[in-house]
């Protein structure tokens, strides 16, 4: 019996081919603009973004929105209540408190941000090299370093403002003479787990010193616990701020921030509520804000919430 020979046409190929196989199904992004796509579904996290945009705006163009300045006193208009000329009141002195929110606002931010990056830059720096390094270096370091964080915080301020001057300074100093002792301990802990990594291990062995192993290995790879400390810094360093203003240690007079105006509207808050309820107000939204971004980065830099 002779086999009948089937034509090619009567076959179908079924399922891709082997070309479409190797098509990758979506293109290839990067680690950060990852952490970015997710950190903007947080819906939460951009509200503190968009009102920290809004403060920073306001703080530079909010004075100038008045013809009142923050430090010129006019005692007929003491104590008036928030209308059409005072948008936000005058304080027991005459002066417009929505102008000095706005300056008090330029002075709380920069306190907030510049104890976080002196934190930051103390704090990578002695973190890093104590878990790079290891052995009796990183015992005597960090040893160094519980000691300091042993002696009372207020104790140290308090101290600090005795012995100099009052002043935007003095306080910056005080906030961060310990408090970079918690980003150096994060870092540290970072350091430890990745130096035992094969990346690390080739760089040695091609000759890399420990500066660019730093630069170039280790700190890149522990940005999202940095950011996260970071912005969990600023918030606490406006508050430690508002707090040394209500002990009367905070900037001196006429300079305004948000912690000596309230300090000052506590006194007058059954009678003049408004003196206490803006510079509270805007504390509490800085706060939230840089809370819900550092919450934000959390969950956009932690891997196992990746889809």
């Amino acid at each position: 019996m002779q086999q009948q020979k089937i034509p090619k046409e009567l076959f179908e190929q079924v399922g891709g081919n082997t070309t479409d196989s190797e098509k990758i199904s979506r293109p290839s992004i990067s680690f950060w603009k990852d952490v970015w796509m997710r950190f903007k579904k947080n819906k939460l996290a951009m509200t503190g973004v968009v009102l920290l945009v809004i403060l920073a705006i306001m703080s530079l163009v909010g004075p100038h929105l008045t013809p009142y300045n923050y430090y010129e006193n006019d005692l007929m208009s003491a104590n008036q209540p928030p209308s059409g000329e005072h948008w936000f009141g005058t304080d027991e002195l005459g002066r417009d408190v929505f102008t000095r929110i706005w300056n008090g606002a330029q002075i709380s931010l920069f306190i907030g941000i510049a104890a976080a990056l002196i934190d930051l830059a103390i704090g990578v720096i002695w973190g890093g090299l104590s878990g790079y390094i290891g052995g009796r270096t990183d015992e005597y370091m960090m040893r160094f370093a519980d000691i300091l964080w042993a002696i009372p915080y207020l104790l140290m301020v308090i101290l600090l403002m005795v012995v100099f001057e009052p002043g935007l300074g003095t306080m910056i100093a005080a906030m961060t003479i310990t408090g970079w002792i918690n980003m150096a301990r994060i870092v540290r802990g970072q350091v430890l787990q990745l130096k035992s990594q094969e990346y690390v291990m080739a760089a040695q062995t091609l000759g890399a010193n420990t500066s660019r192993i730093m630069a170039k290995h280790l700190i890149p790879n522990t940005m999202g616990p940095i950011l996260i400390t970071m912005t969990l810094t600023v918030p606490n360093a406006i508050f430690t701020e508002a707090f040394l203003s209500y002990l009367g240690l905070g900037v001196p007079q006429p300079l305004a921030s948000w912690g000596t105006m309230a300090s000052d509207g506590v006194a007058a808050l059954q009678y003049y509520p408004w003196r206490l309820f803006f510079p509270a107000l805007f504390i509490s939204l800085t706060i939230f804000a840089f809370n819900v971004i550092g919450d934000g980065l959390r969950d956009a830099l932690d891997p196992r919430l990746r889809k």
